[in-house]
Formats: C-alpha cells, sequence, structure tokens
C-alpha cells in the first residue's frame, strides 16, 4: 500500500475586511463573522480543508496565520467546531501574503516533513463544498510532483473586483490585474480566464525554492525572524523586529506571476464551487437567499415595496420602504446606508473614521475577551455602564485602575470576587465595590456562565486604564 499524500491546511485569516463595516471592524473582522450558514468564515474555512481527508491523503490539524489581537478568536471558534490548530502563527504586524506563506512553510517544515501546502484565506465561502473538496484533492495530487498549483475560479459574470488568471488548460500563462467592466467582459466571451481566488496548493519545500530564485530578501528575512521564534502553547511568534523588517509582498506578486516559462511549474485547477470572497456588501447579497423581489435580509427587518435590497439587522428592528437597489446594515452602534453600486466606497468611510480617531472602526459595542465578552450598553461624563459575561471556569486578570471605581452587581451565575487580600462568593442580585487603586479580580468559578452589571466611575474610563499583574491569558 503507498504512503498516503501528507497535507498541511493553511488558514489565512490576518485580513480586515474594511469594506464590510459596520459589521467587520479591526478587532472583530469579517473571517470570523457569520455572513452565510450558520458558521463564521473561518469556521466554515477550516470545515472545508478538514474535510479534504480520504483514502490516499492524510490531512493534519490546520496552520492558522493571522494576529496576535485574536488569537483568542482563533481558538475559540476552533473549538465550537472541534477542530484544534497544528499551531497559530501569530504576526506581529502585516506584511502582506508572501511572508505569511513563508511562516507556514517554515512550520510544516520542522522535523523534516514537506507536506503539501493547501492555502485558503479564512474569509471566502462555497455553495458547493463537494466540489470544492474534488479540485482541492485534484491539485493535491499535482503538486505532489513538486508543481506549484493555483486554483482557478470559472466565472460567471465579467467581474471588476477580482484579478484574473489566462490560462491554456491547466498551464498558467499570466497573471492579469483586476480590469475594468469592458475589459471584464471580453474575457468572459473570450474564455481562458478565471478569477484568482487566492488558494494554492504546493509542496513546502517548492514554495521555499521558488521564493528563494525570486524574491531570496523575502526568504531570508522571514527565515530570521522565524529563527527566533517564542512559542506559547499552540501560540508561536516570530520575532517582532525581524519581522516587521520582511519586505511586504504578496504570493501573486513575489512568486506566482514569475512561474511562467521559468524552470517553476505552475499549474492552475480549475474551481466551479459556487466561490465568493464576500469582499464588500455587495457579494453578500449576491449569496444571500432572495425573496421574489431580490431582497435579502437578515435579523429582524421589515421591508415593504423593496427591490434588489439588502437589510441587515444586528440590535433591533430595521425597516424599509419603497427602496431600490439600497443595503443598509445595522449594528449596536453604528448604521450603513449605501448604494448597492457602490459597495467598494466603504473603506473609505472607515478611513475616515481611523483619521478621526473614533473607536468605531475598531471595536464593536460588544467586545469579546478570552474568558467571555463585555458590552458597553451606556456612558455619560465620568460614569460608564458595561454588561459581562465571564464563561465557566475563567477569570479576568488581576488587575488594578488608577482612575476608576467599580460597582458589580450579580445578574446570574456565581461570582468569585477578589478585593485586596479578601476573597468572596456572590450569588444573583448581591453587589460589591472596588474602590480606585485597589487591586482586584472577578472569576467564574461555576458551571455555567456568569453576567453581571458593571457600573464605573472616575475621571478616565478608557480600556488602557488597566494595570495587570497576572493573567490567566498571557497579557500581563
Amino acid at each position: 500500500m503507498s504512503t498516503p499524500l501528507d497535507i498541511q491546511p493553511v488558514i489565512m485569516a490576518g485580513g480586515s475586511g474594511t469594506r464590510l463595516w459596520p459589521l467587520s471592524r479591526a478587532g472583530y473582522p469579517k473571517q470570523f463573522l457569520v455572513l452565510s450558514g450558520n458558521s463564521s468564515l473561518f469556521q466554515q474555512a477550516a470545515e472545508r480543508l478538514a474535510a479534504l481527508a480520504e483514502p490516499g491523503l492524510a490531512v493534519a490539524a490546520p496552520l492558522v496565520v493571522g494576529n496576535e489581537e485574536h488569537r483568542f478568536l482563533v481558538l475559540e471558534q476552533l473549538r465550537e467546531v472541534r477542530l484544534a490548530p497544528g499551531a497559530v502563527l501569530l504576526e506581529p504586524c502585516g506584511r502582506n501574503t508572501a511572508p505569511a506563506v513563508t511562516l507556514a512553510a517554515l512550520q510544516a517544515s520542522l522535523e523534516g516533513r514537506d507536506p503539501i501546502l493547501v492555502v485558503t484565506p479564512a474569509d471566502q465561502t462555497v455553495t458547493d463544498a463537494a466540489a470544492f473538496a474534488a479540485a482541492m484533492r485534484q491539485a493535491a495530487r499535482r503538486a505532489a510532483d513538486g508543481s506549484l498549483v493555483v486554483l482557478g475560479v470559472t466565472p460567471d459574470r465579467p467581474e471588476t473586483g477580482y484579478g484574473y488568471i489566462r490560462s491554456a488548460g491547466e498551464v498558467v500563462q499570466a497573471f492579469v490585474e483586476k480590469p475594468d467592466l469592458p475589459t471584464a467582459q471580453r474575457y468572459l466571451s473570450e474564455g481562458g480566464y478565471s478569477w484568482n481566488a487566492g488558494m494554492f496548493v504546493m509542496r513546502a519545500s517548492s514554495w521555499l525554492r521558488a521564493l528563494a530564485e525570486f524574491r531570496p530578501d523575502i526568504l531570508a528575512a522571514t527565515e530570521a525572524a522565524f529563527a527566533q521564534r517564542q512559542q506559547d502553547s499552540v501560540f508561536v511568534r516570530p520575532d517582532k523586529a525581524l519581522f516587521a523588517a520582511v519586505p511586504s509582498e504578496s504570493v501573486d506578486y513575489a512568486v506566482m506571476e514569475r512561474c511562467p516559462g521559468s524552470a517553476h511549474p505552475l499549474a492552475m485547477v480549475p474551481l466551479s464551487a459556487g466561490w465568493n470572497d464576500l469582499g464588500a456588501w455587495e457579494a453578500v447579497w449576491q449569496v444571500g437567499e432572495k425573496d421574489a423581489s431580490g431582497n435579502v435580509t437578515r435579523g429582524d427587518a421589515l421591508l415593504s415595496n423593496c427591490r434588489n435590497t439588502l437589510v441587515h439587522a444586528g440590535s433591533r428592528l430595521v425597516a424599509a420602504v419603497g427602496v431600490e437597489n439600497v443595503m443598509v446594515v445595522e449594528t449596536p452602534d453604528a448604521v450603513l446606508v449605501i448604494d448597492r453600486a457602490r459597495s467598494q466606497e466603504v473603506k473609505a468611510i472607515v478611513e475616515r473614521l481611523q483619521k478621526e480617531g473614533r473607536g468605531e472602526q475598531l471595536l464593536h459595542r460588544k467586545v469579546h475577551r478570552p474568558w467571555g465578552w463585555y458590552d458597553g450598553i451606556d456612558h455619560g461624563e465620568r460614569f460608564q455602564v458595561k454588561r459581562i459575561q465571564v464563561k465557566p471556569g475563567a477569570s479576568l486578570s488581576l488587575q488594578m485602575h488608577h482612575h476608576r471605581a467599580e460597582h458589580w452587581i450579580v445578574v446570574s451565575g456565581t461570582a468569585e470576587v477578589t478585593v485586596g487580600d479578601k476573597t468572596t462568593l456572590l450569588s444573583e442580585n448581591q453587589s460589591t465595590y472596588i474602590p480606585l487603586g485597589e487591586v482586584h479580580r472577578l472569576a467564574n468559578p461555576g458551571k455555567v456562565p456568569l453576567e453581571i452589571i458593571e457600573v464605573q466611575s472616575g475621571s478616565y474610563l478608557g480600556e488602557d486604564d488597566i494595570v495587570r499583574y497576572s493573567d490567566t491569558y498571557g497579557r500581563a
């Protein structure tokens, strides 16, 4: 019996998804959102790759390349779908996809392995899982001989938001940039053009050899940062200063576009699986389940005499009357209204929010933490009210605040409260007071979620007024 091919899934989870604001934000970007189906895009990607296993293909635990700030989101969302990562490679800063894939290749090559990397972004969706699996398995077998393989999505419309691959059969001839509409229409009518989905399949050694030829500077700098890595459980952290010095470049520009005509064979496998990268709200409308008038709704939405409209209601009733080709996205702290034809322009709003230093581009009102979440339900001059939920067995850090005092009221569950050198248990409807400057901790010793209301008062109520003394999650 032949040895099965060693398949190493690699999930690229470092994107920010600015064009899907206000639902996608820097602290909780689109790959972790549920935009189609009942699971997040990241979870869908992980499950699709795990499903590649069959006789002759052995699929390892996934490598995830992502942002330090999202590391607990990665673990929690994988836990929810009963998957565990092989490693979570944490980029100290974004350096584009070529260094990210190189980190994964270096990690996968440890202990003398040379697996076939199956690289996919975390923020895409497909409607035909069986077709996706068949194409990926074909690509993996093609990559076993040392070829680099790119997945080319069979286009069904003249799309201007994607780059294209020109090919003759499986032979890649060229990569072309995002076209204007007449050019995209010509590509569709001529044939021989596929959308570039940013999915690649190749042996780790094949990628490293090609990078060594085309961009040895990227390889050397990434190897240096990886050599000085630190590891904490499944978290692998390249050296921060050395990684910041890695040239920022995409997989396409660094390697793939240089392969045609070189000694590094590049093949394309066609993918017809209902693929969409959900890069903007228009794409969410395209993949959504439509009513007879072409409307897509999610949440508590009421539409009357509307056509080809998207309404995403996140926290309250949203009603629309007599609108056409409009998208409305509601969250507890922001509402977006946009013409469907201009969905790419949401990025300009995010850039303005960043320029003005506004928090709506960074975090939602409800903020997820490794121990649970908090929701800022009210605030004013010198006060702030939060609803806090702590997972069973979890605890916040042992901490102190210089500028605020806090009142805690238990709504449900049991709270273990440490204030100074005293620890007490509080149950439903009981409360406690933490004076300004007092060292304290909140923990949930029970088996059900703990929920409290926190009332803060003081001269400064920012999240950076936290001095951590110890922390279960390595944040002290």
